[in-house]
């Protein structure tokens, strides 16, 4: 059996051939606690019976088509380590520059909800950024998936935060709030094709898919946003790489009274939108 790192790597490539080798080397990386640089640099190291035998484990499960971040239980999303199962997107690279857009705005003592939260990756992150600026957040995550709730939860809880939880369809039933952010189910159905194999394996299809058109969402929001938005709030949301056209339709018809502003990715597509009254 190999036993340094650069032989157990060698051998995952071989029983894993038709994987991602990025995917190989994130998991068995994590699972020693290296991190990029170090596992590259520290390939002579001897792995003990335990790890090897984590790391068959671990290429087995690849190899069956679970998802890295599952595979590990958790996922990193700006710095923090966010619990994941099954039932509960992944965090994207995406929805931290949403965390990073809404960070701007945010103000002491402002009412901030997490519309349909997921693993609860955008509140902890939140949470632990406003601490670092001194600022003290009243907090509240919902969603539609219990499953969803009940994970984001044990989040909250890892990190002693304190939210409001609400089972919510969009706003429904739900108070005013200074701040809504929120990373809605955004795809076109007619997209699966587009889509990594390994998101439509594993994921929940109620957080992935937007109704026949990826803008049920949207749509559903736009006509309910008023009656939860304090005087002087706003709202960030993530959307798909080609839905701004019709977002800006649908808000500038729904929302006339709004300001609407759009951002772009690092990638130099448009993902993000913001909203608040005119003044």
């Amino acid at each position: 059996m190999p036993k340094t790192l650069k032989e157990v790597r060698a051998w995952s490539y071989k029983q894993a051939d038709d994987i991602a080798k990025e995917d190989i080397d994130y998991v068995l990386a994590e699972r020693l606690d290296l991190t990029p640089s170090e596992f590259e640099l520290k390939q002579d190291m001897t792995l003990t019976d335990e790890q090897v035998k984590q790391a068959n484990k671990d290429i087995a499960k690849l190899v069956k088509g679970d998802s890295p971040q599952y595979i590990l239980g958790y996922a990193w999303f700006l710095g923090y380590k966010i619990m994941v199962k099954k039932g509960v997107l992944i965090p994207r690279f995406e929805t931290e520059e949403l965390v990073e857009w809404a960070l701007t705005s945010l103000k002491d003592k402002d009412r901030v909800l997490d519309l349909g939260t997921g693993s609860g990756c955008i509140t902890v992150a939140l949470a632990k950024e406003a601490q670092k600026r001194g600022l003290e957040l009243n907090l509240t995550i919902s969603d539609v998936s219990d499953n969803a709730l009940r994970i984001a939860e044990e989040n909250l809880l890892t990190y002693e935060i304190d939210a409001l939880v609400r089972k919510a369809n969009v706003l429904i039933g739900l108070t005013k709030f200074d701040k809504i952010i929120s990373n809605p189910p955004y795809i076109d159905p007619a997209d699966k094709n587009l889509m990594d194999k390994n998101v439509i394996r594993n994921e929940p299809e109620e957080a992935l898919y937007g109704g026949k058109d990826g803008l049920e969402f949207y749509r559903k929001f736009a006509k309910q946003v008023r009656d939860h938005l304090n005087s002087h709030g706003e709202f960030f949301l993530e959307f798909g790489f080609n839905q701004k056209e019709a977002l800006a339709e649908l808000f500038a018809t729904e929302l006339a009274d709004f300001e609407i502003k759009f951002k772009d990715d690092l990638a130099g597509n448009a993902r993000m939108v913001h909203g608040r009254w005119q003044k």
